[in-house]
């Protein structure tokens, strides 16, 4: 079960990674539209259409970032062992469940693979080696 621990944490890691790459794409295309706006005619309709478009592509990358984040740590939570990635995780699986075909795909995966009881039983033990006290 660790490997489909572990290949689930890649799968958020690269879907959460390549949401905000995307994010940074959207505001620099943009960012370089509202440029070339207000270059061209900087008065006009011009001078108004570049703060739109800069407000535009802010929200959308916006938007993108606090979807792809979480799936992103979450990811990194996995592959760490972390202890509160897989509560973490189930709900970030439930959540993708929504974004059809591959997010759907993804979260029934995830939603398997986290409450299995060999799943619970490996973050139980991770839970009770990071209590332990140090000697």
């Amino acid at each position: 079960m660790r490997e489909h621990i572990k290949i689930l944490g890649i799968l958020h890691v690269l879907l959460g990674g390549m949401g905000v790459l995307a994010a940074i794409a959207i505001l620099c295309l943009f960012g370089g539209l509202a440029g070339l706006a207000g270059v061209a005619a900087p008065t006009g309709d011009a001078a108004l259409a570049a703060p739109i478009l800069g407000g535009i592509g802010g929200i959308i990358s916006t938007v993108l970032l606090v979807f792809s984040l979480p799936g992103l740590i979450g990811g990194i939570g996995l592959l760490m062992m972390a202890p509160w990635s897989r509560v973490f995780m189930i709900v970030i699986s439930a959540l993708h469940l929504l974004h059809i075909p591959v997010g759907t795909a993804l979260g029934i995966y995830g939603l398997w693979v986290l409450t299995k009881p060999e799943t619970e039983a490996i973050f139980a033990q991770q839970v009770r080696q990071a209590s332990w006290p140090a000697v």
